[in-house]
């Protein structure tokens, strides 16, 4: 029995356009399904739904794999289900990494709750621990809660590029759409997505600033820098086809001109200037990395930062608030010349 994830036009706006269906007969695994639609009628974005669904699709071979059929019944749900598809999961070769593991899994208990209210809570000794949770602000009484199933993942580590990466990597390009591409990602901190999603009317050059719709369909406006209204306006005056759609980034060449850059096209780009530099880990989110870091180091709030970002929540911005080996040497070569004095001279 073979299952897969597929797009449909449905005109129902109850219904999400991604299902999971057997491959064979084109019949819906219900429970999963049902799961997408309340999704959906969230308004989560589609990237989103997709990655879900094939969270999903990932449970539900497993599942096939030992029941025989990708449709659960309640019974069949026990304490340790999500733990027996853990410990499957840690089996494979190549081996997931942890991070993956663990969306799989809150995906499907997620899933699970909507369909399965009722059933078995998941528990597993060593993996769930009791902790007290404040109130915001730390106001109110603690209340007790539990750890989700999960495992350890290693601590996220932010390395932006240098100067030199940078600067080779910025050379390499000859275009204005290029460069243009690239300083909105490095002097303004967007995500490859936000870039390619960005219109004509989106760009306030006469205000200095930049209309983004980020994850989950938030809006927010980020200041340009005058750097970065340059490279814009000599892209728009110089280079971008007239007429064309009403994206700001557009293919330049070929049958598409004139047509929406799309994320294939963007990361052949990188892929061919990565190789041609040698700048191997040159790619559209170290670029948001590095604009992070360098406002960091320039003194920026936190919560200014989290605008700029588009963070939900300030604890993501502190990822990249970490100190590099090299801001430790330069802190301790300030604070040595503020607090060491010169030895008193001694009298003969």
């Amino acid at each position: 029995m073979t299952f897969m994830v597929v797009r449909t036009s449905s005109c129902d706006h109850a219904q999400s356009p991604v299902r999971l269906v057997e491959q064979d007969t084109g019949r819906e695994i219900g429970w999963v399904n049902r799961y997408l639609d309340r999704e959906y009628v969230r308004r989560l974005a589609d990237t989103t739904l997709r990655i879900y669904a094939h969270n999903l699709l990932h449970f539900v071979r497993w599942w096939e794999s030992i029941h025989h059929t990708g449709d659960i019944v309640e019974g069949d749900l026990s304490e340790s289900t999500l733990q027996d598809y853990l410990r499957s999961q840690s089996s494979l070769q190549p081996r997931p990494c942890g991070s993956t593991i663990n969306d799989r899994i809150a995906v499907a208990d997620r899933a699970l709750r909507n369909e399965f209210p009722d059933a078995p809570c998941q528990i597993a000794r060593g993996f769930h621990q009791a902790f007290l949770r404040r109130g915001p602000m730390g106001l109110g009484r603690s209340r007790s809660a539990t750890s989700r199933l999960r495992v350890r993942t290693p601590k996220r580590t932010i390395v932006p590029l240098s100067i030199g990466e940078v600067s080779r990597f910025w050379s390499s390009f000859r275009t204005s759409r290029d460069l243009a591409i690239v300083g909105v990602m490095l002097l303004q901190g967007l995500r490859s997505m936000e870039v390619l999603a960005l219109n004509r009317d989106d760009l306030l050059l006469s205000e200095g600033q930049l209309r983004v719709r980020g994850k989950g369909n938030k809006l927010r406006f980020v200041p340009l820098a005058p750097e970065t209204v340059q490279l814009l306006d000599h892209y728009l005056r110089l280079e971008r086809p007239h007429p064309c759609a009403a994206a700001l980034f557009v293919s330049l060449k070929g049958t598409a001109r004139g047509v929406r850059m799309t994320p294939a096209g963007l990361r052949s780009l990188f892929r061919y200037h990565r190789q041609t530099t040698g700048v191997t880990v040159a790619n559209p989110h170290r670029f948001r990395h590095t604009f992070a870091s360098d406002m960091i180091r320039a003194g920026i709030s936190l919560p200014a930062l989290m605008r700029l970002m588009g963070h939900a929540d300030i604890q993501t911005t502190l990822h990249y608030a970490q100190i590099t080996p090299q801001d430790v040497y330069l802190e301790y070569v300030r604070a040595v010349a503020n607090c060491i004095h010169p030895l008193p001279v001694m009298p003969q």
